[in-house]
């Protein structure tokens, strides 16, 4: 597998705090998502027809679905809101 390449913007870059909520949306949604009325099998289905004509398979999109609601507690320590 390919390394991943991440662009950033050394004049400009993304606050700590704007990323550490954009993971707390993320999980967030995705947690909401697994607990819809919608059955897993629909969730994925729905997904992958979605995605259109990439490569990503059923089971990619399956693990996605198991490992973004717990992004947060993975990668998020202490939680505080952003000022607003």
């Amino acid at each position: 597998m390919q390394k991943p390449i991440i662009k950033t913007n050394q004049q400009n870059p993304e606050s700590t705090e704007l990323i550490a909520e954009s993971i707390i949306k993320i999980a967030e949604g995705f947690d909401k998502i697994n607990k819809s009325q919608l059955t897993r099998r629909a969730i994925v289905l729905l997904l992958h027809d979605a995605i259109g004509s990439t490569k990503i398979g059923k089971k990619e999109i399956e693990m996605v679905l198991d490992a973004a609601p717990q992004l947060k507690k993975h990668y998020i320590k202490d939680v505080k809101p952003l000022k607003k």
